[in-house]
Protein backbone atom coordinates (compact mmCIF):
# COMPACT_ATOMS: atom_id res chain seq x y z
CA UNK A 1 0.00 0.00 0.00
CA UNK A 2 1.91 2.90 -1.29
CA UNK A 3 -0.60 5.19 -1.87
CA UNK A 4 0.15 8.19 -0.31
CA UNK A 5 -1.13 11.52 -0.54
CA UNK A 6 1.30 14.80 -0.80
CA UNK A 7 -1.18 17.84 -0.52
CA UNK A 8 0.39 21.54 -0.93
CA UNK A 9 -2.95 22.25 1.13
CA UNK A 10 -2.72 25.74 -0.02
CA UNK A 11 -5.84 26.02 -1.99
CA UNK A 12 -8.46 27.78 0.33
CA UNK A 13 -5.33 28.65 2.98
CA UNK A 14 -5.37 32.08 2.32
CA UNK A 15 -9.20 32.56 2.96
CA UNK A 16 -9.22 29.83 5.46
CA UNK A 17 -6.48 31.10 7.36
CA UNK A 18 -8.17 32.99 10.81
CA UNK A 19 -7.17 36.75 11.60
CA UNK A 20 -6.80 37.58 15.29
CA UNK A 21 -9.80 39.92 16.80
CA UNK A 22 -8.84 43.61 15.93
CA UNK A 23 -9.65 47.36 15.83
CA UNK A 24 -10.05 50.33 13.88
CA UNK A 25 -8.26 50.04 10.74
CA UNK A 26 -7.59 46.40 10.93
CA UNK A 27 -11.74 45.64 11.76
CA UNK A 28 -12.63 47.69 9.00
CA UNK A 29 -10.48 46.38 6.46
CA UNK A 30 -11.68 43.21 7.50
CA UNK A 31 -15.55 44.30 6.93
CA UNK A 32 -14.56 45.38 3.51
CA UNK A 33 -12.64 42.39 2.84
CA UNK A 34 -15.70 40.12 3.47
CA UNK A 35 -17.56 42.11 1.06
CA UNK A 36 -14.93 41.94 -1.36
CA UNK A 37 -14.68 45.38 -1.48
CA UNK A 38 -11.05 44.78 -1.93
CA UNK A 39 -9.80 48.58 -2.32
CA UNK A 40 -11.01 49.66 0.95
CA UNK A 41 -9.77 46.81 2.24
CA UNK A 42 -6.20 47.52 1.29
CA UNK A 43 -6.69 51.11 2.35
CA UNK A 44 -7.56 49.78 5.84
CA UNK A 45 -4.88 47.51 5.96
CA UNK A 46 -2.16 49.02 4.68
CA UNK A 47 -2.61 51.58 7.82
CA UNK A 48 -2.39 49.04 10.44
CA UNK A 49 0.18 47.25 8.34
CA UNK A 50 2.43 50.26 8.57
CA UNK A 51 2.03 50.52 12.51
CA UNK A 52 3.30 47.15 12.84
CA UNK A 53 0.30 45.38 13.17
CA UNK A 54 1.30 41.38 12.18
CA UNK A 55 -2.39 40.34 11.29
CA UNK A 56 -2.68 43.38 8.93
CA UNK A 57 0.58 42.56 7.33
CA UNK A 58 -0.14 38.58 6.66
CA UNK A 59 -3.58 39.82 5.50
CA UNK A 60 -1.88 42.72 2.71
CA UNK A 61 0.82 39.59 2.02
CA UNK A 62 -2.67 37.39 0.74
CA UNK A 63 -3.77 40.04 -1.18
CA UNK A 64 -0.38 40.87 -3.15
CA UNK A 65 -0.30 36.74 -3.30
CA UNK A 66 -3.59 36.29 -4.42
CA UNK A 67 -4.08 39.84 -6.49
CA UNK A 68 -7.26 40.91 -5.02
CA UNK A 69 -7.54 44.46 -5.32
CA UNK A 70 -3.97 44.77 -6.33
CA UNK A 71 -1.95 43.41 -9.47
CA UNK A 72 -0.60 40.10 -8.25
CA UNK A 73 2.85 40.64 -7.03
CA UNK A 74 4.74 37.39 -5.17
CA UNK A 75 7.83 39.77 -4.02
CA UNK A 76 5.32 42.61 -2.65
CA UNK A 77 3.57 39.41 -0.79
CA UNK A 78 6.87 37.98 0.53
CA UNK A 79 7.54 41.90 2.18
CA UNK A 80 4.81 42.01 4.07
CA UNK A 81 4.67 38.13 5.09
CA UNK A 82 8.07 38.74 6.32
CA UNK A 83 7.35 41.21 8.49
CA UNK A 84 4.20 39.44 9.82
CA UNK A 85 6.48 36.28 10.58
CA UNK A 86 9.50 38.52 12.16
CA UNK A 87 6.45 38.94 14.97
CA UNK A 88 6.07 35.17 14.69
CA UNK A 89 2.67 35.14 13.10
CA UNK A 90 1.98 31.55 11.96
CA UNK A 91 -0.12 32.09 8.80
CA UNK A 92 2.90 34.14 7.09
CA UNK A 93 5.58 31.80 8.55
CA UNK A 94 3.73 28.95 6.45
CA UNK A 95 3.23 30.88 3.43
CA UNK A 96 7.00 31.97 3.35
CA UNK A 97 7.57 28.23 3.56
CA UNK A 98 5.96 27.92 0.16
CA UNK A 99 6.95 30.92 -1.68
CA UNK A 100 10.75 29.71 -0.89
CA UNK A 101 9.71 26.27 -1.79
CA UNK A 102 8.29 27.26 -4.86
CA UNK A 103 10.67 30.41 -5.66
CA UNK A 104 7.58 32.62 -6.03
CA UNK A 105 9.13 36.41 -5.19
CA UNK A 106 12.17 35.07 -3.90
CA UNK A 107 14.98 32.98 -5.10
CA UNK A 108 13.80 29.08 -5.12
CA UNK A 109 15.73 27.97 -1.39
CA UNK A 110 14.39 24.90 -0.03
CA UNK A 111 16.43 25.06 3.31
CA UNK A 112 14.64 28.34 3.74
CA UNK A 113 11.27 27.12 3.32
CA UNK A 114 12.13 23.79 5.84
CA UNK A 115 12.96 26.75 8.26
CA UNK A 116 9.95 28.43 8.18
CA UNK A 117 7.81 25.46 7.74
CA UNK A 118 9.31 24.43 11.04
CA UNK A 119 8.75 27.47 12.30
CA UNK A 120 5.11 27.94 11.67
CA UNK A 121 4.90 23.95 12.62
CA UNK A 122 6.00 24.81 15.79
CA UNK A 123 3.39 26.81 16.39
CA UNK A 124 0.42 24.03 15.70
CA UNK A 125 0.19 25.37 12.40
CA UNK A 126 -1.71 21.90 10.86
CA UNK A 127 -0.99 22.59 7.00
CA UNK A 128 2.83 23.35 8.08
CA UNK A 129 3.03 20.08 9.68
CA UNK A 130 1.20 17.67 6.97
CA UNK A 131 3.68 19.54 4.24
CA UNK A 132 7.13 18.98 6.80
CA UNK A 133 5.50 14.76 7.01
CA UNK A 134 5.43 14.53 3.42
CA UNK A 135 8.71 15.96 2.65
CA UNK A 136 10.39 13.56 5.31
CA UNK A 137 8.25 10.95 3.79
CA UNK A 138 9.23 11.32 0.15
CA UNK A 139 12.91 13.19 0.75
CA UNK A 140 11.77 15.79 -1.20
CA UNK A 141 14.32 18.57 -0.07
CA UNK A 142 15.42 17.06 3.25
CA UNK A 143 17.02 13.92 4.08
CA UNK A 144 14.29 11.11 3.61
CA UNK A 145 13.21 10.34 7.36
CA UNK A 146 11.14 7.71 8.20
CA UNK A 147 10.19 8.81 11.70
CA UNK A 148 10.63 12.17 11.37
CA UNK A 149 7.49 11.94 8.74
CA UNK A 150 5.77 10.12 11.30
CA UNK A 151 6.01 12.26 13.74
CA UNK A 152 5.02 15.61 11.69
CA UNK A 153 1.61 13.50 10.44
CA UNK A 154 0.89 12.93 13.43
CA UNK A 155 0.41 16.45 15.04
CA UNK A 156 -1.44 17.38 11.25
CA UNK A 157 -3.69 13.91 11.90
CA UNK A 158 -4.40 15.29 15.85
CA UNK A 159 -5.86 18.26 14.31
CA UNK A 160 -8.32 16.45 11.60
CA UNK A 161 -6.30 16.82 8.31
CA UNK A 162 -7.56 13.68 6.36
CA UNK A 163 -4.71 13.29 4.02
CA UNK A 164 -2.35 13.15 7.17
CA UNK A 165 -4.44 10.34 8.53
CA UNK A 166 -4.40 8.60 5.28
CA UNK A 167 -0.71 8.55 5.44
CA UNK A 168 -0.19 7.15 9.06
CA UNK A 169 -2.23 4.69 7.86
CA UNK A 170 0.59 3.82 5.00
CA UNK A 171 3.25 4.22 7.32
CA UNK A 172 1.45 1.86 10.00
CA UNK A 173 0.89 -0.41 7.08
CA UNK A 174 4.01 -0.47 5.97
CA UNK A 175 6.35 -0.35 9.35
CA UNK A 176 7.87 3.22 8.19
CA UNK A 177 9.11 5.40 10.93
CA UNK A 178 7.42 2.83 13.18
CA UNK A 179 6.18 -0.90 14.29
CA UNK A 180 4.05 -2.38 11.32
CA UNK A 181 0.49 -2.61 13.06
CA UNK A 182 -2.45 -3.30 10.79
CA UNK A 183 -4.47 -2.06 13.43
CA UNK A 184 -3.34 0.96 14.03
CA UNK A 185 -3.18 1.35 9.94
CA UNK A 186 -7.05 0.30 9.82
CA UNK A 187 -7.65 2.98 12.75
CA UNK A 188 -6.06 5.96 10.65
CA UNK A 189 -7.66 4.93 7.72
CA UNK A 190 -11.31 4.64 9.05
CA UNK A 191 -10.59 7.97 10.16
CA UNK A 192 -9.30 9.63 7.24
CA UNK A 193 -12.07 7.60 5.27
CA UNK A 194 -14.68 9.58 7.62
CA UNK A 195 -13.69 12.51 5.50
CA UNK A 196 -14.91 10.87 2.08
CA UNK A 197 -11.09 10.04 0.72
CA UNK A 198 -11.31 7.20 -1.62
CA UNK A 199 -7.51 6.06 -1.25
CA UNK A 200 -8.48 5.68 2.18
CA UNK A 201 -11.33 3.67 1.76
CA UNK A 202 -9.67 1.57 -0.98
CA UNK A 203 -6.38 1.15 1.70
CA UNK A 204 -9.00 0.17 4.27
CA UNK A 205 -10.66 -2.45 2.77
CA UNK A 206 -7.26 -3.74 1.10
CA UNK A 207 -5.56 -4.01 4.77
CA UNK A 208 -8.63 -5.51 5.89
CA UNK A 209 -7.78 -8.80 3.94
CA UNK A 210 -4.93 -9.39 5.68
CA UNK A 211 -6.48 -8.83 9.50
CA UNK A 212 -8.35 -10.92 11.28
CA UNK A 213 -11.96 -9.82 13.01
CA UNK A 214 -11.05 -9.35 16.14
CA UNK A 215 -8.64 -6.61 14.60
CA UNK A 216 -10.93 -5.19 12.37
CA UNK A 217 -13.42 -5.08 15.77
CA UNK A 218 -10.32 -3.21 17.29
CA UNK A 219 -9.61 -1.21 14.55
CA UNK A 220 -13.48 0.10 14.53
CA UNK A 221 -13.18 1.01 18.47
CA UNK A 222 -10.04 3.06 17.93
CA UNK A 223 -11.81 4.88 15.13
CA UNK A 224 -14.58 5.76 17.18
CA UNK A 225 -13.16 6.46 20.67
CA UNK A 226 -10.57 8.84 18.45
CA UNK A 227 -13.38 10.71 16.67
CA UNK A 228 -15.15 11.12 19.97
CA UNK A 229 -11.75 12.42 21.75
CA UNK A 230 -11.75 15.07 18.97
CA UNK A 231 -8.51 13.22 17.28
CA UNK A 232 -6.73 13.40 21.01
CA UNK A 233 -4.53 10.78 22.56
CA UNK A 234 -4.99 8.52 19.21
CA UNK A 235 -1.82 7.06 18.72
Amino acid sequence: MRNRVYYKLIAGLLTLCSLTAWAGDVEDGLAAYNKKEYFVALSNFSLAAAKGDKAAQFKLGNMYNKGEGVVQDYAEAVKWYKLAAAQGNAGAQFFLGYMYNNGQGVVQDYAEAVKWYKLAAAQGDAGAQFILGSMYDSGQNVVQDYAEAVKWYKLAAVQGIAPAQLNLGVMYSNGQGVVQDYTRAHMWYNLSAIDGDAIAVKNRDIIAAKMTPQQITEAQKLARECQARNFKNCD
